[in-house]
């Protein structure tokens, strides 16, 4: 079994799972065992599928300023966590693959292998949801088309997203190709950073 075809049904339980209530506060309640790599899966898709939902509440034209300012805090926090998750997979894998001897001209991706699976989990959403219109029994047939063809390139990016992943991880298992992974210094966060913060201590 490749990486993605573990990821991926894990992705699609969360996302059943939250819309079984359909609700940003709801509890997680996360089936797998602590400390494995599907419970951080099933946890990064989770904060995912509730992002997702803030970023829908926050663009309701209607939307108190006071709870905007609340909201906009909540998805502050869950870019965070967001961003930890991420780091948390890719130390994952160097741990994983610390053994590995790169060869002599190995290079070096792009990106890290959890911030490929990052844009991964986002596209199990994006089908999710695309689908969703494809299915809406009160959408007209023009919607329902123009959803349909944006569902069939989601599907094929599935695909080309999926293969890609698993073929950066056996490079990288083979020495192929060897990580490095840069923590997110964002400096909005940080009280030391951030001017409008450290101008207040």
């Amino acid at each position: 079994m490749t990486f993605t075809q573990l990821a991926w049904p894990i992705f699609e339980q969360v996302i059943r799972d939250y819309h079984v209530n359909d609700n940003v506060d709801q509890p997680i309640s996360n089936p797998y065992e602590a400390g494995t790599i599907e419970a951080t899966l099933y946890l990064k898709n989770w904060i995912d599928t509730v992002q997702w939902h803030f970023e829908d509440i926050i663009r309701d034209p209607e939307i108190d300023p006071a709870a905007a300012l609340v909201l906009k805090r909540r998805i502050d926090k869950s870019n965070q966590d967001r961003t930890d998750l991420v780091e948390m997979i890719d130390s994952y894998f160097l741990e994983k693959y610390g053994h590995v001897e790169k060869q002599a001209d190995a290079t070096i991706n792009t990106e890290s292998p959890a911030w490929a699976i990052d844009r991964y989990s986002i596209l199990a959403l994006k089908i999710y949801h695309m689908r969703e219109q494809v299915e809406r029994p009160d959408a007209s047939a023009e919607h329902v088309a123009k959803c349909q063809q944006k569902l069939d390139v989601l599907l094929t990016q599935k695909e080309d997203l999926g293969s890609a992943i698993d073929q950066l991880l056996a490079d990288i298992e083979a020495g192929r190709k060897y990580m490095k992974v840069y923590k997110q210094m964002k400096m909005y966060n940080d009280v030391e950073t951030n001017p409008i913060l450290y101008a207040k201590k």
